[in-house]
């Protein structure tokens, strides 16, 4: 019998923002270095685990042929509101057993738990991302 199916929903502007690296001198720089290291991340990640980057405004030109693309990983782009376009995601993945969001977001964490999602904050993915060992839970 396989694992239950895992989809991580990323707050790309709430993960990157939480780090004051200087991220908003090239927002897109920024959003394309982080989609390396998910992209790198998902090769860690157990096989029934996806992810999705949700990038909106300035930081959508990182998904331009240069993209660091990976298997199990998704890059979607918000029309408008990020926000709104996760909380998207979220209710049309029927299909997994557990989601989790990633997001510092009080609303945003609200909203998506009505559907069902738990809510983690930017700390738990940097950790992950920061040790090259570690597998996400």
């Amino acid at each position: 019998m396989s694992d239950p199916r895992h989809l991580i929903v990323v707050d790309a502007a709430n993960v990157i923002g939480s780090r004051a690296n200087g991220w908003w001198k090239d927002r897109a720089g920024a959003a394309r270095r982080f989609l390396a290291d998910v992209a790198d991340l998902t090769t860690r990640l157990p096989d029934n685990t996806e992810v999705t980057v949700v990038l909106e405004g300035a930081a959508k030109a990182a998904a331009d042929g240069a993209a660091p693309a990976a298997p199990r990983m998704e890059v979607v782009l918000a029309e408008r509101s990020g926000d709104d376009k996760i909380v998207d995601v979220v209710a049309e993945a029927d299909s997994f057993a557990r989601i989790t969001v990633v997001t510092a977001d009080r609303e945003l964490r609200t909203r998506v738990e009505a559907n069902g999602a738990e809510s983690v904050g930017p700390g738990w993915l940097w950790n992950q991302l920061d040790r090259p060992g570690a597998e996400a839970n």
